[in-house]
C-alpha cells in the first residue's frame, strides 16, 4: 500500500482548491503514443480505444433485463427510449473526456481536489458501493451464461467468476492495448451473435423505424412508461464517468491548447463511435425480443432464463438461444474488466492511495460474489433477476453524485479554461442531469415506497402511478 506521488501538469491546477497530487492509473500513464505529424486517420486509431470500454457498461447484463421486458410488452415502441438514453450517454461521455484531457484530472481527482475531505470520503464511499452493484450485476450475468451454455449450477457459475482476477491482471501488465483489444473482440462477439438472431427473428423493418420515433404513447401508458424509467435510469453508469475521465489520460498526446483541442476531438469520435455500437446491441436485444415474444403470445417474458428457453422453439433455429447465451456471457466477462479499472481509478484518485491491482480486485470480486452466492444459496435461482434490478437500484442512488460535479466542474471556465462548457452544452448537460436524477428518484420511490404511499405522493403531484 502506498500514497501516489506522480504529479500532474501545474498549469491545469488554476481554479482548484487543492493542488493537484497524482496522475490517473500511473502504469499506464501517457504509455499510447500521438505525434503531431500522424495521419488523420493514424490518429483515430491511436485515440480508438477507450471509447469501447466505456461502452461495455451500456450493454451489461444490468441492461438486459429492461430491454427484453420493454421489446417483449410493448414491441418496437421503446426504441426512441434506447436511442434517447444513449444520446445522453454521448453527451455525458464527451464532458468526462473534456475534462480529463483539460485538466489531467479524471473525475474522481476533480472530486478530491475540489471538495472538503468528508464530502470527499462521503463521494467515495458511494461510488465503492455503486462499482460493487455493478459487479454483482456482472457475476450474476455471467453465472447464468455459464448456466446456459454448459449446465454449470448458478452459485458454482459466480465463484468461477472470481477466476477473471488473473486475466485482468496479465492484460494491465502485458499494456494497456491488450485490454481494448479484448474488449473490442468481446464487443465484436456480442454483436455478432445479435446481428445473426436479427437475421432468424426477420423483424419488421418499417415497424423498427417507427419506433426511434418517440410516441406520445409512452406518456399516457403508466406500464410504458415504468420500462422506460428503467432503461434510461439504467442506461448510465456511475463509475463510467470516472472510468473515462482516467483512460483518456493514456494517450501521450501534446499538452498545448492546440494538442488538446485536437485530443478531444478525436476522443470523442472514438466514445460516439463505441456508443452507436451500443445503442446497436441494446436496440438488437429489445428487436429480438419484440420479434420473437410480443406477436407470439409471450408478452410476459422478462427473465433472462425464459427468453434463452424460448427463442429457439419460437424462431425455428437451434443456434439462436446458444448465441443469446455466448452474448450475455461475452457481455458479464467484458464488464468485469472495466469494472476492474474503475475500481483501481476511484480509489487512487478520491484517496491519492493505492493498494496492489490483485487486492483491489479480489475485494470488489468477493463483495459481489458472497451476496450473490448468499442469495442464490438460500432463495434458489429464480431469484438472479431481483438481484439484476436491486443493481441497478443500487446504481441509480449513486448517479446524481457523479454526474452533477461533471457538469459543475466542466461548466467552470476558472478549472476548464478555454475548453469550458458552452453555453449549448450547458443547457443540454444539465438538461440531462435533471431527467437522469429526477427518473431515477422516480425509480427509488417506486421501488422502496409502499404503493398505498405512492397513490397519495403522485396523485397530490398529479404524476403518473406506475
Amino acid at each position: 500500500m502506498s500514497k501516489l506521488k506522480e504529479t500532474v501538469d501545474p498549469a491545469a491546477d488554476s481554479g482548484w482548491r487543492k493542488e493537484a497530487a497524482s496522475v490517473s492509473l500511473p502504469e499506464v500513464y501517457r504509455t499510447i503514443s500521438v505525434t503531431s505529424n500522424m495521419s488523420f486517420w493514424r490518429k483515430l486509431l491511436a485515440f480508438s480505444g477507450p471509447g469501447f470500454l466505456v461502452a461495455v457498461g451500456y450493454m451489461d447484463p444490468g441492461n438486459w433485463a429492461t430491454d427484453l421486458a420493454g421489446g417483449a410488452k410493448f414491441g418496437y415502441t421503446l426504441l426512441s427510449v434506447v436511442l434517447i438514453s444513449n444520446f445522453m450517454a454521448i453527451l455525458l461521455q464527451h464532458l468526462c473526456v473534456k475534462l480529463g484531457i483539460a485538466t489531467g484530472r479524471d473525475l474522481a481527482q476533480a472530486c478530491r481536489d475540489h471538495y472538503s475531505t468528508p464530502t470527499v470520503w462521503f463521494l467515495w464511499v458511494l461510488c465503492e458501493i455503486a462499482i460493487a452493484a455493478c459487479d454483482l450485476a456482472e457475476v450474476v450475468g455471467s453465472a447464468i451464461g455459464l448456466q446456459l451454455l454448459f449446465g454449470i449450477p448458478l452459485v458454482w457459475g459466480c465463484v468461477i467468476t472470481a477466476a477473471d482476477v488473473l486475466l485482468v491482471l496479465f492484460l494491465q501488465h502485458k499494456g494497456f492495448r491488450y485490454i481494448e483489444a479484448i474488449v473490442i473482440t468481446l464487443i465484436l462477439t456480442i454483436g455478432g451473435c445479435f446481428a445473426v438472431e436479427l437475421l432468424f427473428s426477420k423483424p419488421d423493418l418499417a415497424g423498427v423505424v417507427r419506433g426511434f420515433i418517440p410516441s406520445p404513447e409512452i406518456l399516457r401508458n403508466q406500464q410504458m412508461l415504468y420500462v422506460s424509467i428503467g432503461i434510461l435510469g439504467a442506461t448510465v453508469m456511475p463509475h463510467n464517468l470516472y472510468l473515462h475521465s482516467s483512460i483518456v489520460q493514456t494517450r501521450n498526446f501534446e499538452r498545448t491548447p492546440e494538442g488538446k483541442r485536437e485530443a478531444i476531438k478525436f476522443a470523442t469520435i472514438d466514445s460516439s463511435f463505441a456508443l452507436m455500437t451500443a445503442l446497436f446491441i441494446n436496440g438488437a436485444i429489445l428487436v429480438l425480443a419484440a420479434s420473437a415474444f410480443h406477436w407470439s403470445g409471450h408478452q410476459d417474458v422478462a427473465e433472462i432464463q425464459d427468453a434463452y428457453k424460448l427463442l429457439s422453439p419460437l424462431l425455428g433455429v437451434g443456434l439462436a438461444s446458444t448465441l443469446f447465451a455466448v452474448a450475455l456471457l461475452a457481455s458479464g466477462q467484458n464488464s468485469t474488466l472495466t469494472g476492474t479499472l474503475a475500481g483501481q481509478i476511484v480509489m487512487e484518485g478520491f484517496l491519492n492511495f493505492r493498494i496492489s491491482p490483485w487486492l483491489r480486485r479480489m475485494i470488489t470480486r468477493l463483495i459481489a460474489i458472497i451476496p450473490a452466492v448468499g442469495i442464490i444459496a438460500y432463495y434458489g435461482e429464480g431469484k438472479t433477476t431481483e438481484l439484476l434490478v436491486a443493481s441497478q437500484v443500487v446504481l441509480s442512488m449513486q448517479l446524481g453524485f457523479a454526474v452533477w460535479p461533471l457538469m459543475r466542474f466542466t461548466g467552470e471556465k476558472a478549472k476548464m479554461g478555454p475548453f469550458v462548457n458552452p453555453v449549448w452544452i450547458k443547457v443540454l448537460g444539465w438538461t440531462t442531469t435533471i431527467v437522469i436524477i429526477t427518473l431515477n428518484l422516480k425509480l427509488l420511490l417506486d421501488t422502496f415506497l409502499p404503493e398505498s404511499i405512492l397513490k397519495t405522493f403522485y396523485g397530490f403531484f398529479g404524476l403518473p402511478n406506475t
